[in-house]
This record gives C-alpha cells, structure tokens and sequence, in this order.
C-alpha cells in the first residue's frame, strides 16, 4: 500500500481573502513579521497496491475531484504505508 500526501494552494494570480484576514488578525495580535499568509489544503489518502501506475492514478484524481484545476495548484509525494 502506498500513503499519498497532496498539498493544494491557491495559484499566485488568484487572491486569498481567508489567507489576508488571518494574515492581518496576526499583526493584529502583535506578529507583524508576517508579510503574506496563504491557505491551502492539506489530503492524505491510503492507496491499495494496484496495476495501475500510481503517479498517472494520482494525478487524474486530483485533476478530476480533489482539486479545481482552474484556480489551484498541487503536488503530491507517495510514500510506504504502514
């Protein structure tokens, strides 16, 4: 079996509102060393051993459900699960 985990970010072009009103609650709370805060999601999945290339299966999940491909980035990275 195989562990995937998927990190997803806003593209650059496209604003985070939710990542400036954390961004600006921190300097509001006294950490205004914080320039610039982005959200993002964080997936972790658990793939049963498969014929299948797992790269090629991992992608077409991401670009068919996990992700909206159209404002978001991600990568990923497959690991041994235990």
């Amino acid at each position: 079996m195989k562990k995937v985990k998927i990190y997803v970010t806003l593209r650059e072009s496209i604003l985070d509102p939710q990542g400036s009103a954390v961004q600006g609650s921190l300097v509001k709370m006294g950490y205004a060393e914080v320039e610039d805060l982005r959200i993002g999601k964080y997936l972790e999945l658990v793939v049963k051993d498969t014929e299948r290339d797992i790269d090629t299966l991992v992608k077409e999940m991401c670009e068919k459900v996990l992700t909206n491909v159209v404002i978001e980035d991600y990568r990923y990275e497959v690991e041994e699960a235990n």
